[in-house]
C-alpha cells in the first residue's frame, strides 16, 4: 500500500491509517458470498461503509481529509453515493479553520420541494471537491461531475480513499481537469493472486 502525503500529518501515521481503513474494509470470498456487477462470484471487494460509519475510524479519516482540502485552499466537499455520503459528514465535522462546507449529488432533481440535483450549503462560485470512497475506472466520478458541472459548480478535484491504480481511473479523471488525491494506492501486486477486482 502506497499513502500519498500533502499535508503535515505524519507519514507513519497515514500509513497506519490507510492498513486499518484496508483492513476493516477487506471482504473475502470465504468470508461471505459477493459478485460482481454482473452477477458472478468474485474473491473480494473492499466496504468502506463498515469502517466509516464507526464513528473513531470516520473521525481520523476525516480529520485527514479536512487537512489536506485545506492545505489546497478548499473549503466545500461533494460526495455522490453510500461510498461518499459519510465521508462528507466526517469530513465537515472535523475541527479546524476555515469551517467546511458539503454537499450531497442526487441520481436526479428531486420532483418536488426544492426540486433540487445537490443538495446542502454548497456555493456555485467557490471551487468544490468530490469525494468518492473508491476510484476504479472513475465512470462514478465523471457521473459526478456531469451533474455538478451542469448545476454551474466549478469542481476542480477528486478525493478518494482507495485508488486501484490498475484500472485506469485516475487518468481518466484527470482528462476531465480534475486533479485526483488519493489516501491508499493499491496495486494488484499487493492482493493476493486469488483475488480479483470488484469495485
Amino acid at each position: 500500500m502506497a499513502t500519498a502525503l500533502h499535508n503535515p500529518i505524519l507519514y507513519a501515521d497515514l500509513r497506519d491509517l490507510g492498513r486499518r481503513l484496508y483492513e476493516q474494509s477487506l471482504v473475502r470470498r470465504e468470508d461471505e458470498y459477493i459478485t460482481d456487477p454482473r452477477g458472478k462470484p468474485i474473491g473480494w471487494l473492499l466496504d468502506t461503509r463498515i469502517p466509516m460509519l464507526s464513528g473513531p475510524m470516520a473521525q481520523e479519516v476525516g480529520q485527514v481529509i479536512a487537512s489536506r482540502m485545506r492545505g489546497r485552499g478548499i473549503v466545500q466537499v461533494a460526495g455522490y453515493g453510500f461510498g461518499a455520503y459519510s465521508m462528507v459528514c466526517s469530513t465537515i465535522s472535523a475541527p479546524g479553520h476555515p469551517t467546511m462546507r458539503g454537499g450531497f449529488i442526487r441520481d436526479g432533481r428531486k420532483p418536488h420541494g426544492r426540486r433540487r440535483l445537490v443538495e446542502g450549503p454548497l456555493q456555485r462560485h467557490e471551487p468544490t471537491v468530490l469525494l468518492d470512497d473508491i476510484l476504479n475506472s472513475g465512470r462514478s466520478a465523471l457521473r459526478a461531475l456531469g451533474f455538478l458541472r451542469n448545476e454551474g459548480f466549478d469542481v476542480v478535484g477528486l478525493a478518494t480513499l482507495f485508488d486501484f491504480t490498475w484500472s485506469g481511473g485516475r487518468t481518466c479523471v484527470e482528462a476531465h481537469g480534475l486533479w485526483v488525491d488519493s489516501l491508499i494506492e493499491l496495486n494488484l501486486r499487493e492482493v493476493a493472486p486469488s483475488s480479483s477486482d470488484s469495485a
